[in-house]
């Protein structure tokens, strides 16, 4: 591969991340937004979703092969 390929491909790697920052800061915004609206109208409580949140995370985090680590 010559240079300037090398030089495109990194320049498509910076695009894609930048492209990648801006949809998670979005989806931050609308998350924040539908949390506030829930606990604005009443529907869950901010330790409802604190708690939620935990569960999730736990649920989602991988355990170590060896649980003595």
């Amino acid at each position: 591969m010559n240079r300037i390929n090398q030089h495109l491909d990194q320049v498509n790697w910076i695009a894609q991340l930048a492209d990648l920052k801006h949809a998670h800061y979005h989806n931050s915004l609308l998350v924040t937004a539908l949390i506030e609206l829930l606990v604005e109208k009443g529907i869950m409580t901010a330790h409802d979703i604190a708690v939620m949140s935990a569960e999730l995370d736990k649920s989602f985090t991988p355990l170590p092969a060896d649980p003595k680590l």
